[in-house]
């Protein structure tokens, strides 16, 4: 069926790469606004339901996105074993902390999120991704500045989480990729933490970002861990970047983990499990070898740009 066929209203054109465009069909636009900080669509698609989308960015769908939460939140969490404090910067659609929530060793969440507005358009239009997870007494909301929280906490977290969305120049996020700002938060993670952040794409034509994203970490934790997972609606794998103090131990055993996620969660994976962590964590040669030859750091005076240079 041709594309003007299947009765979309228009057309989200995003950039994998300056030469390569994923266009999702778009068949109704629930919520549209410029806010302090970025620009807000909420919408419905043709095939994987509603979907967050800010400044151009594909941002989360309810079709796909527990190939994205699922991976960024457990494999800190299972590495960690009991985590009973959790930060959470970013997350603004609630499904990272509604990931968290399944732990039964938890006590308390607290989310860091700059942009309210956004915020508030998730809770009232994706409830199908956080799940009332807002509602929970675990969680702390904070709208604020998570460079400024960081610099004011004297708290200690088991796990800390850094879903933010991508380090485009116009967007709040592109500082907080930096050694400058890996190095908060080595400070601020308790005896035997965990750090993970959304690190970018990882196909051939685009790493650059996530190649320099575990360099910059490698400068700050002695142990560190490239991992990946495909989300369709990113049109490309997506990575992570795990970071401790402790070893990381990248070739777990199945059977432990699934008898940890059963007596520690109250289940409902639908992604990961003892199988597909021990998976995500083998690294495919062309990235191993990216990652061992990188050398840029990226600084605050140096930062990040969404689009590197691919060649």
């Amino acid at each position: 069926m041709a594309g003007s066929e299947v009765g979309a209203v228009l057309w989200l054109s995003e950039y994998i790469t300056p030469w390569d465009i994923y266009v999702h069909g778009v068949t109704k636009v629930l919520a549209h606004k410029k806010t302090a900080y970025q620009e807000m669509y909420i919408v419905e698609t043709g095939v994987y339901g509603k979907a967050l989308v800010l400044d151009g960015q594909w941002q989360s769908s309810t079709g796909d996105e527990f190939l994205y939460h699922e991976p960024l939140v457990h494999p800190a969490m299972i590495f960690h074993g009991s985590p009973s404090k959790v930060l959470v910067l970013g997350g603004g659609e609630g499904a990272s902390i509604r990931e968290v929530l399944r732990w039964k060793t938890l006590e308390q969440v607290t989310m860091i999120d700059i942009d309210g507005e956004v915020v508030e358009a998730c809770r009232q239009y994706l409830p199908e991704i956080h799940a009332s997870s807002f509602d929970d007494p675990r969680l702390k909301l904070i709208i604020g500045n998570a460079l400024d929280f960081l610099d004011t906490s004297a708290e200690r977290w088991d796990v800390i989480i850094s879903d933010l969305s991508d380090p485009i120049e116009e967007g709040p996020s592109f500082k907080l990729f930096t050694k400058e700002y890996f190095e908060k938060i080595f400070q601020v993670l308790a005896p035997g933490g965990f750090f993970v952040v959304q690190a970018g794409p990882v196909s051939p034509g685009a790493m650059k970002l996530h190649v320099r994203i575990v360099n910059t970490m490698k400068a700050v934790f002695p142990n560190v861990q490239s991992y990946s997972s495909y989300v369709p609606t990113y049109g490309q794998p997506w990575g992570f970047v795990l970071g401790s103090r402790e070893m990381i131990n990248t070739r777990p055993k199945k059977e432990t983990v699934n008898q940890l996620l059963r007596e520690k969660t109250t289940g409902g994976f639908r992604m990961l499990d003892g199988t597909t962590l021990l998976g995500i964590l083998q690294v495919p040669k062309h990235l191993r070898e990216a990652i061992a030859t990188e050398t840029e750091v990226y600084t605050l005076a140096e930062p990040p740009k969404f689009f590197e240079k691919f060649y």
